[in-house]
């Protein structure tokens, strides 16, 4: 099988190795020469090319599966919007008549729940932050070009599926916390919060169960099974290093360093308050969680990095 991967990153790599074991044939757009080298160099293809230049699209192969996993690259010197959806709108309009299925990524921070209120698929999403408003800007494209079944697809144009992923955790993504911890320096925010986590070997389980001749549903909220809190998680963290017990700045008061006052990419992704409910990613996706509580996922995590 043809496989396409558009954001061959932390999680896009991941898949994209699991592909190639399975002797399916990989192909990754990438702007970098290097990380060219580096793909072929594991049985991937590479495909020059940039998503903010529609010109370089024109490159992409043909693919039965398409996973879509860009994330936001501060290096890349384009703002979230471009990246986000004027980007994806133009590379949507070249895998409508090049692939069969696309996967995308999405988060999350598209729900607008703060009160520690349950959501679902069926939640209603009215984000008040702008990187949840963009995402949620960007699934609606899915809509506009046809991908999804609430949408009035064509019968040559391809399906997709989106995964709306908690904040994702697991070896590699944990070190500069871990550094802050054993340091001893004080956390920002509110200890109280609610944190919803996905460890990234069941984030690449749901994406390789929806790579299968299955029905599938336009959405499927991916996290773990058991919403904690900030206080919880850092607790957690710090026993498993056997760290000093974390300490909180929840106003922003007092002498602390300027990295500590900053919510990393994982807890953005996690959302402040609300919990995410994984039922339908288990009953009707059939995942099967390999780390279903931090429980089993920072041991592993820790483990690894």
């Amino acid at each position: 099988m043809r496989k396409l991967i558009i954001g061959c990153g932390y999680v896009g790599l991941t898949v994209a190795r699991e592909w190639v074991k399975q002797g399916d044939q990989v192909s990754a757009l990438t702007r970098s020469k290097d990380n060219a080298r580096k793909f072929t160099e594991s049985g991937i293809q590479p495909v020059l090319g940039d998503i903010t230049q529609p010109e370089s699209l024109e490159r992409l192969p043909e693919a039965d599966t398409v996973l879509y996993a860009v994330g936001f690259d501060r290096t890349a010197d384009k703002s979230r919007r471009e990246i986000y959806v004027t980007g994806l709108d133009s590379v949507l309009k070249v895998l409508k008549q090049r692939s069969q299925k696309v996967i995308y990524l999405s988060s999350t921070s598209v729900y607008g729940q703060t009160a520690g209120e349950w959501v679902d698929e069926t939640s209603v999403c009215e984000p008040e932050r702008e990187n949840g408003q963009i995402c949620l800007e960007a699934e609606q494209l899915f809509e506009q070009h046809g991908f999804l079944s609430t949408s009035v697809p064509k019968s040559n144009a391809a399906t997709a599926v989106i995964l709306r992923l908690a904040g994702i955790y697991g070896p590699g993504r944990l070190l500069a916390r871990m550094e802050q911890i054993n340091a001893g320096e004080p956390l920002a925010g509110n200890p109280d919060a609610w944190l919803n986590l996905i460890h990234l070997a069941d984030i690449v389980q749901a994406i390789l169960r929806c790579d299968t001749n299955i029905h599938l549903d336009d959405r499927y909220l991916v996290s773990d099974s058991r919403p904690i809190t900030r206080q919880e998680y850092y607790l957690t963290l710090a026993r498993l290093l056997n760290a000093p017990e974390p300490r909180f700045d929840s106003d922003g008061s007092g002498e602390i360093s300027r990295k500590s006052t900053r919510f990393n990419s994982t807890e953005r992704a996690a959302g402040m308050n609300k919990r995410c409910s994984n039922k339908r990613l288990r009953e009707e996706l059939g995942v099967s969680l390999t780390f279903p509580t931090i429980a089993e996922g920072l041991p592993d995590a820790i483990k690894k990095n």
